[in-house]
Parts: C-alpha cells; sequence; structure tokens
C-alpha cells in the first residue's frame, strides 16, 4: 500500500468533514464547560478532529445538526442493538413515565421479574440483578466471586474488554507477566495485585495461571470484541469450562457485546454453561442498564457466606447505585426482549450480516488487499490483516490509525457511519438490504480509491 496516497486520501477527506458539518464543528468549538469537549469523554474518538453532533435518530438512520441523515451501523457500539427509539420501547417508557408514574424508586416492579424470567429462558442463570451498565455488573460479579471463592485474583485476556472495570485494564508482559494496557489512567494498585492476563485461546497459560489457586474467576467475552472480533479457537471454550471445574474456579462470561450472536448470545448459540453471565447496553433498547445472572448452585454459596461471614450483600457491600434496577430500565428491558429483539429479528439481522460479510471479503479480494472480516452473527468487523488474529496480541497490533480514520471518514462523508473506535458493523431489526448494499459500494469504492 503507498502511504503517501493514503495520506493524500485522508487529509481530502478531513477536508470534506470539516467542510460539511460546520454546526457539529460550532457545537465542539463552543463547548467551554464539558471537559474534552463532550459530554463524555470517549465521544471525542471521532475521526475527523471533531464528532458529529447528534440532532434525531429513529430505526437505522441518525440525523446530525447540519441535516445529514445516515445508515448507522456503529448503533451506539451496541447500545442501540434494537435501533433507535424502537416503537415498543417508547410506549413502554411513555406509559411508565406519563400513566404509571415513578421512574425510580427504590422499589421493585413486576416488569424486573419477567425480565429475569426471560434472561433465564435465554441464558441459563436463574438468579438475576439489575444495574445501569455491564461496568457495574461486572464489578459486582467479581466481588461476588472473591467472596465466594476466599480467592482474591481474577483472570482475563490481554485486549479484553469489560467495560470500565479495574481489573481489566491489563495485558500480557514481557515473559507473560502482566502489565497495565497503554494508556491506562491513574491505576489505584499495580494491576498484578488483583489479576492475571493471558493471551486469548491459550488454554496451556490459562492451565498454569488457575494452578495457583489465587483466582477467583475467569472473566471473558466468549469472543473478543473491541479490539477486533476475535474468535475462539475449536474446543477453547470447552477447555475453559474443565479447567475451571478442575480448579474450583468460576467462569464469567460478558455477552455485552456478543448478544450480537443471538437472542442468548453465544451461551445459546454455543452451548456454553458459566457460573456467572454479564450483559448491559442492548437489553433495554438504549436506556442504561446492566444485569448479571447466577446460577443456583452459585447464589446458594453465596447466601451461605452472608449466614456465616455476615457478609452484606444488600446496603454497603460494594454494588451501590440507588438507580440501580429502577422502574424505567425495567419497563425499557421488558419491552425490548419481549417485542425487538426478538428470535426473529436476530434470524433476519444475521442474514444481513452474512449479506455484509460477504460483499467485504469480496471487496478486499479484487483490490487484492490483506485484510480479514469477522462475522458474530448480527455484528462484523474488518481487520488490517490476514489471516485474521487469533488473540487480543496480535489484533492490536494489525491496528492502523491513519487506515481507520481514511475508512471511517469515507464512509461518514457519503452517509454511513461505522463504530469510531473500531472497524465494527453492527444490524439491527430496521436496518434494510439496501443499507447494507450501500456499505459495501462504499468500502468497495474506498478501497479502489486507495489502491488507485
Amino acid at each position: 500500500m503507498d502511504r503517501g496516497r493514503l495520506s493524500m486520501l485522508l487529509a481530502n477527506e478531513r477536508t470534506i468533514h470539516q467542510d460539511r458539518n460546520p454546526g457539529s464543528r460550532a457545537q465542539f468549538d463552543g463547548a467551554e464547560h464539558l471537559f474534552t469537549g463532550v459530554p463524555m469523554t470517549w465521544m471525542a474518538n471521532w475521526s475527523g478532529a471533531f464528532p458529529l453532533a447528534l440532532a434525531a435518530a429513529r430505526g437505522a438512520r441518525v440525523t446530525d445538526v447540519d441535516g445529514h441523515t445516515y445508515v448507522d451501523f456503529a448503533l451506539g457500539d451496541t447500545g442501540a442493538m434494537a435501533g433507535h427509539s424502537p416503537g415498543p420501547v417508547v410506549d413502554a417508557v411513555r406509559r411508565r413515565m406519563e400513566t404509571l408514574g415513578g421512574i425510580t424508586a427504590m422499589l421493585p416492579t413486576e416488569d424486573a421479574e419477567w425480565v429475569a424470567a426471560d434472561l433465564t429462558r435465554r441464558f441459563g442463570p436463574t438468579q438475576w440483578s439489575f444495574t445501569l451498565s455491564a461496568t457495574d455488573a461486572n464489578r459486582w460479579a467479581l466481588r461476588l466471586a472473591r467472596l465466594v471463592t476466599g480467592r482474591p485474583k481474577i483472570l482475563v485476556f490481554s485486549y479484553c474488554y469489560h467495560g470500565s472495570v479495574d481489573e481489566t485494564f491489563v495485558v500480557t508482559g514481557p515473559e507473560g507477566t502482566t502489565v497495565s494496557r497503554p494508556g491506562n489512567v491513574g491505576p489505584a494498585v499495580d494491576p498484578a495485585t488483583t489479576t492475571v492476563a493471558v493471551e486469548f485461546n491459550d488454554l496451556a497459560a490459562v492451565e498454569r495461571a488457575l494452578a495457583t489457586g489465587e483466582i477467583a474467576a475467569v472473566l471473558t467475552e466468549p469472543a473478543l470484541t473491541n479490539i477486533g472480533i476475535v474468535l475462539p479457537d475449536p474446543g477453547f471454550l470447552d477447555g475453559l469450562r474443565a479447567l475451571c471445574d478442575t480448579t474450583g474456579t468460576l467462569l464469567m462470561i460478558d455477552e455485552t457485546h456478543t448478544l450480537s450472536a443471538g437472542p442468548g448470545g453465544c451461551t445459546a448459540a454455543w452451548g456454553l454453561d458459566p457460573d456467572i453471565v454479564t450483559m448491559g447496553k442492548a437489553i433495554a433498547g438504549g436506556i442504561p442498564i446492566g444485569a448479571f445472572g447466577l446460577r443456583d448452585d452459585l447464589a446458594a454459596r453465596i447466601y451461605a457466606r452472608v449466614t456465616d461471614e455476615g457478609a452484606d450483600i444488600v446496603d454497603v457491600g460494594g454494588i451501590g447505585g440507588t438507580l440501580a434496577g429502577n422502574a424505567l430500565s425495567m419497563a425499557a428491558a421488558r419491552a425490548t426482549l419481549g417485542y425487538v429483539l426478538t428470535d426473529e429479528a436476530f434470524a433476519r439481522m444475521e442474514a444481513l450480516c452474512v449479506r455484509l460479510t460477504g460483499q467485504v471479503e469480496a471487496s478486499i479480494a479484487r483490490h487484492k488487499m490483506p485484510w480479514s472480516i469477522i462475522r458474530l452473527g448480527a455484528r462484523s468487523e474488518y481487520r488490517f490483516c490476514s489471516p485474521a488474529p487469533t488473540n487480543g496480541t496480535q489484533s492490536h497490533d494489525a491496528e492502523d490509525a491513519e487506515l481507520d480514520e481514511y475508512l471511517h471518514l469515507s464512509m461518514s462523508n457519503r452517509g454511513v457511519l461505522i463504530t469510531p473506535f473500531h472497524n465494527m458493523v453492527l444490524m439491527c431489526p430496521d436496518t434494510t438490504e439496501a443499507d447494507v448494499d450501500l456499505h459495501g459500494e462504499l468500502f468497495d469504492d474506498a478501497l479502489a480509491r486507495l489502491v488507485g
């Protein structure tokens, strides 16, 4: 690839972005009281020096303040996998707010049991609790894992993603050590104090780590996501389950992003048997939520610790968050699971993603690019290497900031959004074949201009 040509093309796309989005630029430049210029710092992570500013969104479409409408394959990095403002969720939220009243009252509603029962049907674990994010679900579940096992550490995979859980900002260092992930901000302690990091798909490394008897839980996505989609090797997840059983370690599966694999995520699609499942984002149609589910036998062990040791699991024990499990979130989750992210919707979303993945593969082959694309149900991601990575470090090493920005701007300047901080495309129930085909045309055009 001609890097000079890439730089020229990227400069042109940056100019187009700045010229066509004066309203977004003005909003960003005028944000004098917003730290980093945006309400939440990661919103600044768009290509082109400033983010697009939202005016409206519906279904698979987003409109910015300059009046441009985009086909949205970013979908809030999975938070809007049900589509933007799906009708059943809007109706449920309106009913909760206008008719019934009571957005948050620290009181349970009947919706909570319905949602928990449906998550049991989809994922297996029978005892559920709710938070406001997957980060909080992971944090609390890890505390419970340490409580019930009496062990201090967790195991994660290098370049994993589990929200902003402190213990998980780690990578493998020289000679298999555990070190802070590059850019980690203000870690409270040396991460090796709390965590062991090994490479995904390396069962031997997992076995060595679990043999120490220090590990309370293995926390993993069934396939890595935010570092590019990295699929498990055949037998890896079964081997992980077996090693956890042998060593008395809990297996904790984070389905926040891998829900794209189907109605019950990879847990159902691949027949997994976790002790704990965590999730967030997508299950309430854009209303903040998180959840974790426990197997019956694990819940019984936790209750025994409460009885024997006086562990406080209802007040100051570490969960916090008086808004967790609020009436509005539960109403939104019931509507999303009951009427939007249905079995039928997932089947259609996956078929669309198969179509998109095939188009990208054809373009990569046609233009002889040494790239790859990996699909996980309704979600795909292209990576600048071939063959596809098999662990997080390999995927990280395949990153190319200039290529990322060129592809993102080339798409957004012509009406398609992909996830800003990685090359992920996601289907929602409102995505159409025409949307997929537009992405395919723009992707092919971007590659054609790149190779000349």
